[in-house]
């Protein structure tokens, strides 16, 4: 009786641990600049998922993430084309991302530069200059792979 329970255990663990490491039934857990990213009031989805390294003076909140390359991706919700380069840099505090360098996004048949990032409630406000557009925070809670990329898991 006890071989028949210890089987039974062994073959509902081996189930559970190939689910888990399924690729079809998980997501890659979070890098830490992303998990960084919720620290301070945003969600993962504003950074690619192909972060490399970052850095981050906790002090002055000055950070730099490595992508490990350029990187294409499309925006929601309103599909906006959006370039991120090797390196994106910028300065965090809670609730806001200044400073910011490495993100364009393509809009009114122009490339615009990201210059900043508030968390205002449920949405966030998207600085280009003196110019704002805000979105519902929700639609950045995934990251997404760069396009043309695949990734390595």
């Amino acid at each position: 009786m006890i071989k028949c329970i210890f089987l039974f255990s062994l073959l509902i663990l081996v189930s559970l641990s190939s689910q888990l490491h399924d690729p079809e039934n998980s997501n890659p857990s979070p890098s830490p600049a992303h998990a960084e990213l919720t620290n301070y009031g945003f969600p993962i989805g504003l950074l690619p998922s192909s972060v490399q390294t970052y850095t981050l003076n906790e002090t002055s909140g000055v950070f730099a993430v490595d992508l490990g390359g350029a990187c294409k991706i499309t925006l929601p919700p309103d599909n906006y084309l959006a370039t991120y380069s090797k390196k994106v840099r910028g300065k965090i505090v809670q609730g806001r991302i200044a400073e910011l360098e490495g993100i364009r996004v393509w809009a009114f048949f122009k490339w615009w530069s990201l210059t900043g990032i508030r968390s205002s409630g449920d949405d966030l406000v998207f600085e280009v200059g003196m110019v704002t557009a805000k979105y519902p925070s929700s639609n950045f809670d995934e990251t997404h792979d760069c396009e043309g990329k695949h990734s390595s898991s």
